[in-house]
């Protein structure tokens, strides 16, 4: 139990732990070096380099340590997700201004205060770095050594984060708990990786024993792309049930689809920095709620000095109601700008499966047109660039959401509420009546164009089947006078228009900034839409590795050059045997007892 002064510095945040997160993610790497270094030392090079090279003194050892396939890995796709979600307070970390290598030339310096791409880069490689463990025990084929360096680290890592929320659970802005408010999904993350590690080396350990026996080598061709190029190979068709309203307007489960890895742990960690970002807005926000507060009591004191009779008196009066309708919007439209992006993050992963199956049927409709054939190397670099741009644009684009339904939300406040708690509802209402009134002529004249256009200035359809009149002018002495008088009030007209089109063009970017699998941009202008070409790129890199017809083509290449191996192989065997007497040939556990004719041929 914590004294009464402690929690008392804890709330007034004057609290210090004896574990430094900043300190301890740079002392991080000397175990992250060491395991990495035993991992290497493992992993064996498939390509052995010749005697002049000096790498040849190491032999096959100290092979290149992958941490994850990010094209086609299907396996284990949860484990490499919660993996990424252990780096979400490490990611956000990169955005506060207190983040600096422990030891930065003076020339960097000088660039620390601009957060400049050098220090960036380097932050970003350091914390790579440092949870680099995670994914490599996960990946590696020794499963019972990277299993226990996993469970260590892990283990070191959710000690230390433990022992940080422990000593200083509260904080100064959200108050009690507000440290295990941002460390609670790291906990989490830490304690299913324990839990991996843990039953990998049960796993591993009974292999070992001999009381299991050891997986068979991993196919090229995945279970679900077997079954995806059996339904296509299917004839006749399996008629199609009917499918429910979930089915055909939100989400459809494929047995015969799975998303990749890196889909998954994009979106894991998308979802915890979403967190995290609500979290440190909020505090920003009791922040600046607790400022707000200490001017509206200066304010007040001005009032109460001047007895309600100063010059600003009204003035004082309004901007305190702006000040408190501006809180109360803000923290009201906290929920649905933050379920806006949810929905946001969850459509991601159906349009990917929408455009990769559009992709794999050898459909480019739905792509822009110079978008058909994009360069290789732009979609290697787009498939590097994706997970984290698409996390970024999902942060961005809360906060831009959230700023435009706050202003929404002011609207709606200072033109229909406010007016009726002053007693004014009644010019409301007439001011609401009149702008409805002058948006209903508006849009019924235009619908009155189309109306009188239809009737009379287009000839009669050529047949009874035709949906609509050809495109021939009738009356044409009519429609020139009708085109003349109608001139100078469809330029008015265009005004409006005009607006409207600026207006409707800004809610809708906003409201889509953080869809990186649609462009904001116009017909035309979608390459300068960085964020949609990355997404691009990334769908073409995985079309072009993950389709299923190609890899089950590769699957079947693969298994007859293995077939015609051990064909050759035998072969070979047989025709060495039958040189040698068989009363001179030793037995051999294991090896066939003869060679027919028909395997020497």
């Amino acid at each position: 139990m914590l004294s009464k002064n402690t929690r008392t510095r804890q709330l007034n945040g004057t609290c210090t732990s004896s574990v430094d997160m900043e300190l301890f993610l740079h002392y991080s790497l000397i175990p992250s070096l060491f395991i990495i270094l035993i991992l290497s030392f493992l992993q064996r090079r498939e390509h052995r380099r010749q005697r002049d090279d000096t790498s040849y003194l190491l032999g096959n050892r100290f092979g290149i340590i992958m941490p994850l396939d990010f094209v086609g890995t299907f396996s284990n796709r949860w484990s490499y997700g919660i993996a990424f979600g252990a780096t979400a307070n490490k990611v956000m970390f990169l955005f506060s201004e207190g983040y600096q290598p422990l030891q930065i030339p003076q020339w960097a310096q000088a660039l620390q205060h601009s957060h400049s791409p050098f220090e960036l880069l380097i932050g970003g490689i350091e914390v790579g770095l440092s949870h680099f463990p995670f994914f490599a025990c996960l990946s590696s084929e020794f499963q019972l050594v990277s299993s226990i360096l996993g469970f260590c680290y892990s283990l070191i890592w959710f000690a230390v984060t433990v022992l940080q929320v422990s000593q200083c659970p509260h904080g100064q802005f959200v108050g009690k708990y507000e440290t295990l408010m941002f460390y609670w999904p790291s906990l989490l993350c830490l304690a299913f990786l324990l839990g991996r590690f843990l039953h990998m080396f049960v796993k591993a350990l009974r292999v070992h024993l001999g009381w299991e026996f050891q997986v068979e080598e991993k196919s090229v061709l995945e279970t679900h792309q077997a079954e995806h190029v059996k339904q296509l190979l299917r004839t006749p068709r399996p008629q199609e049930k009917k499918k429910s309203w979930f089915q055909t307007r939100i989400y459809e489960w494929d047995p015969c689809f799975q998303f990749p890895s890196r889909m998954i742990g994009t979106i894991v960690l998308a979802f915890i920095c979403l967190y995290l970002f609500i979290v440190i807005e909020f505090c920003v926000f009791v922040y600046v709620r607790d400022e707000l507060d200490v001017f509206e009591n200066k304010l007040e004191s001005y009032i109460t000095f001047t007895n309600h009779s100063g010059v600003l008196t009204p003035v004082i009066l309004q901007v305190k109601e702006l000040i408190s309708v501006t809180k109360g919007v803000w923290v009201a439209t906290i929920l649905p700008a933050s379920l806006t992006c949810v929905s946001y993050l969850f459509h991601i992963l159906v349009c990917y499966r929408k455009h990769i199956k559009r992709l794999w049927a050898g459909d480019k409709l739905f792509l822009p047109l110079k978008f058909h054939n994009p360069a290789s190397s732009a979609s290697v670099v787009a498939i590097a660039r994706y997970s984290g741009w698409q996390i970024a644009y999902v942060l961005w684009g809360y906060l831009i959401i959230h700023v435009v339904q706050s202003l929404c939300g002011m609207a709606i406040m200072y033109g229909l509420v406010l007016p009726i708690v002053h007693n004014q509802g009644l010019e409301m209402l007439q001011g609401l009546g009149i702008g409805i009134l002058t948006i209903s002529i508006v849009v019924g004249l235009m619908i009155l164009q189309m109306w009188i256009a239809a009737s009379f200035f287009l000839q009669p359809k050529l047949g009874t089947a035709d949906k609509q009149k050809p495109l021939a002018l009738n009356n044409r002495k009519a429609f020139h006078n009708f085109n003349y008088f109608l001139f100078f009030y469809n330029v008015l007209l265009g005004l409006g228009a005009c607006l409207s089109r600026l207006l409707i063009s800004c809610l809708l970017g906003t409201w889509l900034i953080a869809r990186i699998d649609r462009t904001i941009m116009q017909n035309g202008y979608e390459g300068a839409d960085m964020g949609f070409s990355a997404w691009i790129g990334m769908l073409y890199v995985d079309h072009y590795h993950t389709n299923p017809v190609l890899v089950s083509f590769c699957h079947i290449l693969i298994a007859n050059h293995k077939e015609k191996k051990l064909q050759q192989t035998t072969k070979y065997w047989c025709l060495n045997q039958s040189a040698v007497p068989s009363d001179l040939r030793p037995a051999r556990r294991g090896e066939p007892a003869s060679c027919s004719s028909s395997e020497l041929i």
